[in-house]
């Protein structure tokens, strides 16, 4: 089913609350990505930002808090003021709860309620308010699930591999804040050098504990665009994850690459810094939208030579549109996002075994796909933003069996709260000709 693309009316977008409360609702009703309504929002859209994803990474918590005081389930629009509201009362340190309360009565009537719904929510609100020291103390006796906020199928399936403890600490990483992370591409400027850059505008950044030689976190960077050396193509935002499987890769000067799924753009470039301008990348994804922006970001950092192309490796196409064979072959395939839910809280709740379970389809499809582009002798380097063994390990060793032409070199996961980076799985394969 194709939905329409969410807008916000004026009168919403000029209340932040209110158009948190619109794409909350949305989201509930539809499923929908919440970063891409986020587009729709221009005024106040730091706060909208922090009470839609805090919302929707508390979901879980904020529900049973809301089941507590209301008898019957509101409506969606209602629900969503609701919840909003408990995520600032619980989550928002500079929000006060009885101004909380009125906030969310005055815009639902903005938003069109009539009397009786206001009052509906000024009673939960307020009883809320007055019990909000006692809410904690009851939600700390809750099974972890609801007390951290994950659905229970993954946190079930974290303790069988983890145990209890692991499994605490990596809701309570999913759960914290996301850092603004940039790779810094020293081929350009020296680390140290572009350190003192952003002190001297006043941007607070420290070396990544995981890799401090190129990646630098932003205490508070704002709007990236705006940082020195960002016209320059001096760096990049990245995680330290997404390097795993590059450096795995290893791409050399004069050799013909594949990113098989690019957009928007972050591995492309880090494979051309390691080029040297010598030999060609080819950038392909299929998403139309996400190849502009991947595109823009390649002009931007200055890297001309990379092939932009639109393409799926499953598209029987595929072969003709990319030519000639490939030396190496980068697969970032689409994957759960279980290594990445801080950066995706809504994630978490797409989980399912049916979801898992197509997904692993399209990623066997890909690798086989993507094997028949490879030249004699090369290399694939396959990697997933995700936790489950059912997307890494298991399916790799699975489609080697089927694939004994291939061998795997080295393999590396990476859990979140041990790396503080996102978590991946990476796996680097090798084509052995008979």
């Amino acid at each position: 089913m194709i939905r329409e693309e969410f807008t916000l009316a004026p009168q919403d977008a000029a209340n932040p609350r209110l158009a948190a409360t619109r794409i909350v609702a949305r989201w509930l009703e539809t499923g929908d990505f919440p970063d891409r309504m986020l587009d729709a929002v221009v005024r106040g859209r730091a706060a909208v930002i922090e009470i839609v994803f805090g919302t929707v990474k508390w979901r879980r918590e904020l529900e049973w808090i809301l089941n507590r005081y209301a008898r019957h389930t509101p409506d969606v629009l209602v629900q969503a003021a609701l919840l909003t509201a408990l995520y600032q009362t619980f989550h928002m340190e500079s929000s006060a709860g009885y101004a909380v309360v009125n906030e969310t009565v005055n815009l639902l009537k903005a938003a069109g309620a009539n009397q009786r719904v206001a009052n509906f929510a000024n009673a939960i609100l307020r009883q809320v308010a007055r019990e909000r020291g006692a809410i904690p103390k009851l939600l700390a006796d809750q099974p972890l699930g609801v007390r951290m906020s994950h659905p229970d199928l993954l946190v079930q399936r974290w303790q069988v591999r983890w145990g209890e403890h692991r499994t605490y600490k990596l809701c309570a990483w999913n759960n914290g804040r996301p850092d603004l992370v940039i790779r810094v591409f020293l081929s350009r400027i020296a680390l140290d050098a572009f350190i003192r850059m952003l002190t001297a505008a006043k941007v607070a950044a420290t070396p990544h504990p995981y890799a401090p030689d190129r990646f630098l976190v932003l205490e508070d960077g704002g709007d990236v665009r705006r940082l020195p050396g960002y016209d320059n193509g001096y760096f990049t935002v990245q995680d330290p994850s997404t390097f795993e499987a590059i450096r795995l890769l290893n791409p050399q000067p004069g050799e013909r690459i594949l990113d098989a799924c690019a957009a928007p753009g972050g591995k492309s470039m880090a494979i051309a810094e390691l080029m040297e301008g010598m030999g060609s990348l080819v950038a392909m994804d299929r998403h139309t939208d996400r190849l502009e922006r991947l595109g823009q970001n390649a002009a931007r950092m200055g890297f001309p030579a990379i092939s932009v192309v639109k393409g799926d490796l499953n598209d029987p196409d595929c072969a003709k549109i990319c030519g000639e064979r490939f030396d190496r072959i980068l697969l970032d395939v689409p994957c759960s996002n279980t290594g990445v839910l801080r950066r995706r809280s809504d994630a978490r709740w797409r989980f399912s075994p049916e979801r898992l379970t197509a997904l692993i389809k399209t990623q066997r499809a890909m690798l086989s796909h993507g094997a028949r582009l490879l030249k004699p002798g090369g290399f694939i380097s396959y990697s997933t933003c995700s936790l489950e063994p059912d997307e890494g390990q298991t399916m790799v060793q699975e489609w080697l069996r089927h694939h004994t032409e291939f061998n795997l070199v080295r393999q590396i996961e990476l859990f979140p709260p041990d790396s503080h980076t996102d978590g991946i799985y990476a796996a680097l394969l090798k084509h052995t000709p008979a």
